[in-house]
Protein backbone atom coordinates (compact mmCIF):
# COMPACT_ATOMS: atom_id res chain seq x y z
CA UNK A 1 0.00 0.00 0.00
CA UNK A 2 1.69 3.18 -1.20
CA UNK A 3 1.58 5.47 1.46
CA UNK A 4 3.42 9.04 2.62
CA UNK A 5 3.81 12.19 5.11
CA UNK A 6 4.40 15.83 4.93
CA UNK A 7 4.16 18.37 7.72
CA UNK A 8 4.07 22.41 8.31
CA UNK A 9 4.37 24.18 10.56
CA UNK A 10 1.33 27.38 11.37
CA UNK A 11 1.98 30.50 13.32
CA UNK A 12 -1.33 29.75 15.21
CA UNK A 13 -2.08 27.92 18.53
CA UNK A 14 -3.33 24.71 17.69
CA UNK A 15 -7.23 25.58 18.82
CA UNK A 16 -7.29 27.74 15.97
CA UNK A 17 -6.00 24.94 13.52
CA UNK A 18 -7.93 22.22 14.86
CA UNK A 19 -11.14 24.53 14.31
CA UNK A 20 -10.52 24.36 10.48
CA UNK A 21 -9.24 20.60 10.72
CA UNK A 22 -12.01 19.63 12.75
CA UNK A 23 -15.03 21.46 10.96
CA UNK A 24 -15.41 19.25 6.90
CA UNK A 25 -17.32 22.48 6.11
CA UNK A 26 -13.99 24.40 6.15
CA UNK A 27 -12.85 22.06 3.94
CA UNK A 28 -13.27 23.72 1.24
CA UNK A 29 -11.04 26.99 2.38
CA UNK A 30 -7.86 25.20 2.84
CA UNK A 31 -8.29 21.58 1.24
CA UNK A 32 -7.56 21.51 -2.58
CA UNK A 33 -9.69 20.07 -4.74
CA UNK A 34 -12.53 20.29 -2.38
CA UNK A 35 -15.03 22.21 -3.74
CA UNK A 36 -17.95 21.78 -1.26
CA UNK A 37 -18.48 19.94 1.33
CA UNK A 38 -22.54 18.50 2.80
CA UNK A 39 -23.66 17.49 6.09
CA UNK A 40 -26.90 16.55 7.26
CA UNK A 41 -28.23 18.81 9.74
CA UNK A 42 -27.03 18.56 13.33
CA UNK A 43 -25.12 15.45 12.20
CA UNK A 44 -21.47 14.95 14.38
CA UNK A 45 -18.29 14.79 12.53
CA UNK A 46 -18.11 11.22 13.28
CA UNK A 47 -21.55 10.29 11.41
CA UNK A 48 -19.60 11.64 7.68
CA UNK A 49 -20.30 13.81 5.04
CA UNK A 50 -20.32 14.34 1.37
CA UNK A 51 -17.16 16.04 -0.17
CA UNK A 52 -17.63 16.97 -4.13
CA UNK A 53 -14.69 17.39 -5.78
CA UNK A 54 -13.59 20.83 -7.56
CA UNK A 55 -14.90 20.57 -11.03
CA UNK A 56 -16.82 17.65 -10.29
CA UNK A 57 -20.35 18.66 -8.84
CA UNK A 58 -22.03 15.52 -10.05
CA UNK A 59 -19.51 13.07 -8.00
CA UNK A 60 -20.55 13.15 -4.79
CA UNK A 61 -18.07 11.34 -2.94
CA UNK A 62 -19.13 10.11 1.02
CA UNK A 63 -16.04 10.47 3.92
CA UNK A 64 -16.14 9.70 7.54
CA UNK A 65 -14.38 11.69 9.81
CA UNK A 66 -13.24 10.49 13.12
CA UNK A 67 -11.60 12.18 15.65
CA UNK A 68 -9.07 10.70 17.88
CA UNK A 69 -6.80 12.29 20.72
CA UNK A 70 -4.96 15.22 18.68
CA UNK A 71 -5.68 14.53 15.64
CA UNK A 72 -8.26 13.63 12.75
CA UNK A 73 -8.63 10.75 10.40
CA UNK A 74 -10.68 11.40 7.30
CA UNK A 75 -11.83 8.04 5.53
CA UNK A 76 -13.03 8.36 1.24
CA UNK A 77 -15.88 5.58 1.44
CA UNK A 78 -15.27 5.69 -2.58
CA UNK A 79 -11.70 5.52 -3.28
CA UNK A 80 -10.44 4.24 0.13
CA UNK A 81 -8.02 6.87 1.00
CA UNK A 82 -7.16 7.69 4.30
CA UNK A 83 -5.58 10.89 5.96
CA UNK A 84 -4.34 11.21 9.28
CA UNK A 85 -3.78 13.95 10.29
CA UNK A 86 -1.97 15.58 13.52
CA UNK A 87 -1.66 18.16 15.88
CA UNK A 88 1.00 18.74 18.42
CA UNK A 89 2.01 22.44 20.34
CA UNK A 90 4.70 24.32 19.42
CA UNK A 91 6.48 27.61 21.07
CA UNK A 92 4.65 27.14 23.97
CA UNK A 93 1.25 26.93 22.47
CA UNK A 94 1.67 29.37 20.33
CA UNK A 95 2.71 27.91 16.82
CA UNK A 96 1.46 23.73 15.88
CA UNK A 97 2.83 21.56 14.09
CA UNK A 98 0.77 19.68 11.83
CA UNK A 99 1.51 16.42 10.30
CA UNK A 100 -0.40 14.25 7.90
CA UNK A 101 0.01 10.70 7.18
CA UNK A 102 -1.99 9.58 3.76
CA UNK A 103 -2.43 5.63 3.19
CA UNK A 104 -3.51 5.13 -0.37
CA UNK A 105 -5.01 1.40 -1.29
CA UNK A 106 -3.14 -0.61 -4.48
CA UNK A 107 -5.95 0.21 -6.64
CA UNK A 108 -5.29 4.05 -6.26
CA UNK A 109 -1.63 3.88 -6.26
CA UNK A 110 -1.40 5.82 -9.67
CA UNK A 111 -2.86 8.92 -7.44
CA UNK A 112 0.36 9.21 -5.43
CA UNK A 113 2.32 11.75 -7.19
CA UNK A 114 -0.74 13.75 -7.21
CA UNK A 115 -2.18 13.43 -3.72
CA UNK A 116 1.44 14.62 -2.62
CA UNK A 117 1.19 17.44 -3.96
CA UNK A 118 -2.62 18.13 -2.93
CA UNK A 119 -1.32 17.72 0.36
CA UNK A 120 1.28 19.64 0.29
CA UNK A 121 -0.55 22.87 -1.21
CA UNK A 122 -3.20 21.71 0.83
CA UNK A 123 -0.85 21.83 4.44
CA UNK A 124 0.25 25.23 3.26
CA UNK A 125 -3.03 26.81 2.76
CA UNK A 126 -4.23 25.00 6.11
CA UNK A 127 -1.01 26.67 8.12
CA UNK A 128 -1.62 29.96 6.76
CA UNK A 129 -5.63 30.32 7.40
CA UNK A 130 -5.13 29.23 11.01
CA UNK A 131 -3.06 31.75 11.05
CA UNK A 132 -4.80 34.33 10.16
CA UNK A 133 -3.66 35.04 6.51
CA UNK A 134 -6.55 36.41 4.56
CA UNK A 135 -4.56 35.87 1.06
CA UNK A 136 -5.10 32.18 1.31
CA UNK A 137 -8.51 32.15 -0.59
CA UNK A 138 -8.60 32.82 -4.47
Amino acid sequence: MPEFEDRARSEASPEDVWKLLYDPGRFPEWWVGVETVERGAGAPAETGYTMFPAGYPDFPMPQRLRVSGSGVTISCLISDLVFEWRLAPLDDGAATAITVHVEIPEQEAHRLGAQQEVIRASLARLAALAAGDARVRD
